[in-house]
């Protein structure tokens, strides 16, 4: 699989996960702007789940160390865009990551960080 096909697969292989938890997948792929980008907005009970998902081959770092600042930064930014527009609202909002490695036969290993802040 090329970088494309990997973050794709991470992608829909996080909303299974995410669906299985008991999440409502609301959104994918939503752009607030050319450079600001939510890959999953979820909602479980009555808090909205901003999701970032990384995905890298066993051989690669960590995922979830490629959420960097700058990205929680941009995800905030398209966050409360998303909420000034929404009809609903939410009682809590949080921004989760989901780290995925694929081993050599593509087998997931998921890591799924709650509420991660910019400290």
């Amino acid at each position: 699989m090329n970088n494309k096909q990997t973050g794709k697969f991470g992608e829909v292989t996080a909303c299974n996960f995410l669906r299985n938890q008991g999440f409502k997948i609301l959104e994918t792929n939503y752009r607030y702007s050319k450079i600001a980008e939510i890959d999953i907005i979820a909602q479980k009970s009555d808090i909205i789940h901003f999701i970032e998902v990384k995905t890298r081959t066993q051989n690669s770092c960590n995922p979830i160390e490629a959420v960097t600042k700058t990205k929680l930064n941009s995800i905030v930014k398209c966050a409360q865009f998303y909420l000034s527009n929404s009809k609903t609202r939410y009682k809590q909002m949080q921004i989760d990551a989901i780290g995925i490695t694929l081993d050599n036969n593509q087998k997931p290993e998921i890591n799924f960080i709650e509420n991660i802040s910019l400290n």
